[in-house]
């Protein structure tokens, strides 16, 4: 297995590309949220899509039914609006903190959702996503 390993809940498809795109870019594949937490994963990088200005059930019941004392954890996400995704990268945060994981940083970017921001996630912000898998990796 890896040390770094890659989840995701998206129903839309728009975080599901940058979930891909970070883990393309750190050479791992995306992890399924129904099956444990691999022992040996110390990197995580947590996505959701935002709904209601929260996290997906699916994260959320993957982060109650998981251990994170000692590992470290990147937080990403897309919304319609950028303040969505911060409110809801802020309770994914304060959940895996309560589990004593160490967050080294956030990311979102918007997502397409009906008629607003069409092609959205783009290519600069799959671009963003995957610099921003390469900067967590560097913080220590």
């Amino acid at each position: 297995m890896t040390e770094i390993a890659v989840f995701v809940d998206s129903k839309g498809g728009n975080t599901r590309k940058v979930a891909d795109a970070i883990a393309g870019e750190l050479g791992v594949g995306v992890g399924d949220l129904k099956i444990p937490l691999p022992a040996d994963a110390k990197i995580l990088f947590l996505g959701s899509g935002t709904y209601g200005a929260l996290p997906g059930k699916e994260m959320t019941k993957f982060v109650a039914d998981n251990d994170f004392a000692g590992r470290r954890v990147a937080l990403f996400g897309t919304s319609m609006k950028p303040e969505g995704a911060e409110k809801m990268i802020a309770v994914m945060e304060d959940a895996v903190t309560k589990k004593s994981a160490t967050v080294l940083g956030r990311y979102h970017c918007p997502g397409k959702f009906m008629f607003f921001n069409r092609d959205r996630p783009g290519k600069e912000d799959l671009d963003n996503a995957k610099k921003f898998a390469r900067e967590m990796l560097t913080v220590s």
